[in-house]
């Protein structure tokens, strides 16, 4: 019993927290950055939008006794070997460019100049972005389609085998688990098909930074065999914008210090104390009995919700027919499409979403919710299902279900020479530019592919197309 206290105890420690409360309640006389001079500089309608004791805090590591972020020492190492612990990585690294940065990070240390690695169509532009520097050649796996849903769906683990089978040059797999919408893939049986083929397994959990922390969600890819995990702390686990940790698994097959090199060569040299000690205090609540149940309500909220929505006429929630994160929660209704249903919510009852897309909306079940905020919003939808609405005439598209036709390296087409089209006259000739619309950063287009005429209704927003110059 003394054990498990004390274990309890130390995961809900928070090292950097604890430094920044001292240099709070003791600060040094600063001659250094950042020069708003703790708030004593600063525009006074700015200061009083965000508080005094916001800015007291707003500093960067190398000073009061805070520590360092590259290397990691002080209180910043403590907690990082504490997010550690907690998630259950054989090192986390502390990331304040948000998971773009872990992505690039990874990519930059682990990919070289025309190595071929296999991705998930559905991966974060950050990703693609990282290869484009490295130079690697993409191979793409394409997630199940929902069609009814206009969403990816899982990624198959026969089709990783059956890609890596036909092509032995491919030593890395980079997949997205869950989708942006919650749809989970069998990473474990995926890990054990890149291991059967010698390939590094790379997971993209930027939406599942709670799993490690309830059993009612799925598990981590870092307890089934993955090597390298990104987390986006401040998308679901409580951290604030812009923080995300980066982990390596226990038995990683990827060198420490490489990613390391990497993190210091694309990190910021002024990381914000105020965003690393939110990744320390995030870990710290979801370690402690307080943020457990706080989890737990956010769970009990959506299952809530979920089982409640059987109810309402013409509202349909994805759920059923595929494993999914409980706490990502996509609807749609037969007289809407999700860009409707989104401004209706909006406009009518001031209800704010996640995300639309062409078929429907996802709203997150975030730990301090509240059930009577999922009351109101089935009261909502309920009276939304009794209203007829004049039928759209939009032909918008969010969600690129589009199998790319591939003709160049990404990196070649980036570089190449190119000019400015009209986007009607772009369709044929090959993009130069990476076309992705956030949320959720899932590409339409990319360097070195064919533009075509199924493009267009996702390119609402583009007038003119950058492409390969003839």
């Amino acid at each position: 019993m003394a054990k498990n206290e004390k274990k309890e105890n130390n995961l809900t420690a928070a090292p950097l927290l604890n430094a920044m409360l001292n240099y709070k309640t003791d600060p040094m006389t600063g001659f250094h950055i950042p020069g708003h001079n703790r708030g004593l500089g600063i525009y006074p309608e700015f200061l009083n939008l965000i508080g005094e004791s916001a800015l007291k805090l707003d500093t960067t590591d190398e000073f009061d006794n805070l520590g360092t972020l590259h290397p990691a020492t002080g209180a910043i190492k403590e907690a990082q070997e504490l997010a550690a612990a907690a998630f259950g990585a054989s090192r986390t690294f502390f990331v304040t460019g948000g998971s773009t940065v872990a992505n690039l990070a990874l990519a930059f240390a682990i990919t070289n100049p025309f190595e071929e690695v296999l991705i998930g169509r559905n991966c974060h532009r950050s990703v693609l972005t990282g290869l484009i520097i490295s130079g690697a050649k993409v191979n793409w796996v394409i997630p199940k389609k929902l069609n009814d849903w206009s969403i990816f769906g899982s990624i198959q683990a026969d089709d990783i085998e059956q890609k890596l089978k036909k092509n032995r040059n491919i030593k890395l797999v980079w997949i997205t688990n869950p989708t942006y919408e919650g749809v989970v893939s069998d990473v474990e049986e995926i890990a054990k098909i890149c291991k059967k083929y010698k390939a590094a397994l790379i997971v993209d959990e930027a939406h599942g930074s709670l799993w490690s922390f309830n059993s009612r969600l799925p598990k981590s890819a870092l307890k089934l065999g993955a090597d390298a995990v990104v987390h986006s702390l401040h998308k679901t686990g409580g951290a604030m914008v812009q923080s995300s940790m980066l982990h390596l698994s226990q038995n990683t097959c990827f060198d420490e210090e490489k990613i390391t090199h990497a993190l210091k060569l694309l990190h910021t040299t002024s990381p914000s104390l105020l965003l690393l000690t939110s990744l320390d205090a995030a870990r710290a609540n979801l370690s402690s009995k307080k943020g457990q149940d706080m989890l737990n309500c956010a769970i009990d909220n959506a299952l809530y919700f979920r089982e409640k929505a059987k109810n309402i006429d013409k509202l349909h929630v994805l759920s059923d027919s595929t494993k999914i994160d409980p706490t990502k929660i996509f609807i749609k209704t037969d007289n809407l499409d999700g860009l409707e249903l989104e401004y209706i919510l909006e406009k009518d009852y001031k209800i704010e979403i996640e995300s639309a897309s062409d078929e429907g909306i996802l709203i997150l079940s975030n730990i301090g919710g509240k059930k009577e905020e999922f009351d109101y919003l089935l009261n909502c939808l309920e009276k939304i299902s009794k209203t007829k609405y004049k039928p759209s005439k939009s032909n918008v598209k969010i969600m690129p279900l589009i199998d790319p036709e591939i003709v160049m390296n990404l990196r070649e087409a980036y570089f190449a020479p190119k000019e400015s089209v009209l986007k009607k006259d772009a369709i044929g000739r090959i993009s130069s530019e990476v076309v992705a619309l956030c949320p959720p950063g899932i590409s339409i287009l990319l360097p070195g592919e064919i533009i075509k005429e199924e493009h267009l209704p996702y390119l609402f927003n583009y007038e003119k197309l950058e492409v390969i110059k003839e």
